[in-house]
């Protein structure tokens, strides 16, 4: 058989073939560990989502290729915006590698609404005042009316009454009606324009246990 002849041959043939599927898997597995070895290293800078809108950081942590899980809202901020990113996890600026997941924080829309104490009609001005800033409230004006008792009589919030036990958002402001302690037992109550549900005022004029 001449040079040629083998050539053609097919165990040349077969040779070959087998030669060109060896360099092929080679080749392959070489630009697969360079991708690897290069991508092994690679860290991507996590972004400020700091007031973003949810549906901003989302876009903007996908085309970093990052994925986000929002996590409970905190408490209310007023200085952010309603529903935006308050606080994330890791923080802006760490370096974090692809598909990292990013925990998010969102703030509420509003203040949630707390229950003003049941007890607080009734109770001293130096009693009451804690008891409501307790929960989150604020004390505004505080009117001072004719009264056997110097104990808070009303709780105003924008000239409504309002009872105990009910509920309004979180830092509003209440004024208070209060007794000044004054009135003598069964003396009559001057008239004044200050007193909202006259009937629970008599009420607490004419109990003889409601004095200091």
């Amino acid at each position: 058989m001449n040079f040629f002849q083998f050539l053609l041959s097919k165990t040349f043939i077969k040779q070959i073939v087998i030669a060109v599927i060896l360099i092929a898997l080679i080749v392959l597995s070489t630009l697969v560990w360079l991708k690897y070895s290069t991508n092994h290293q690679e860290y991507i800078k996590v972004p400020n989502l700091s007031k973003l809108e949810l549906s901003i950081a989302e876009k903007k942590l996908q085309s970093l290729n990052l994925r986000y899980e929002v996590i409970d809202s905190t408490s209310y901020n007023p200085d952010f915006p309603k529903k935006s990113v308050t606080d994330q996890m890791p923080k802006s600026g760490s370096s974090v590698k692809e598909n990292r997941k990013i925990y998010i924080s969102l703030n509420p829309s509003g203040y949630p609404e707390v229950e003003i104490p049941k007890n607080i009609i009734g109770k001293s001005l130096r009693q009451a005042k804690p008891s409501l800033l307790s929960v989150g409230l604020q004390v505004g004006e505080i009117k001072v009316v004719p009264n056997i008792a110097d104990v808070v009589l009303h709780l105003l919030h924008e000239k409504d009454t309002i009872k105990p036990g009910q509920r309004i958002k979180k830092t509003s402001t209440l004024n208070l009606v209060v007794g000044d302690g004054k009135l003598k037992y069964g003396q009559k109550i001057p008239p004044s324009d200050s007193l909202p549900n006259a009937d629970s005022t008599l009420h607490l004029e004419t109990n003889p246990n409601l004095n200091n």
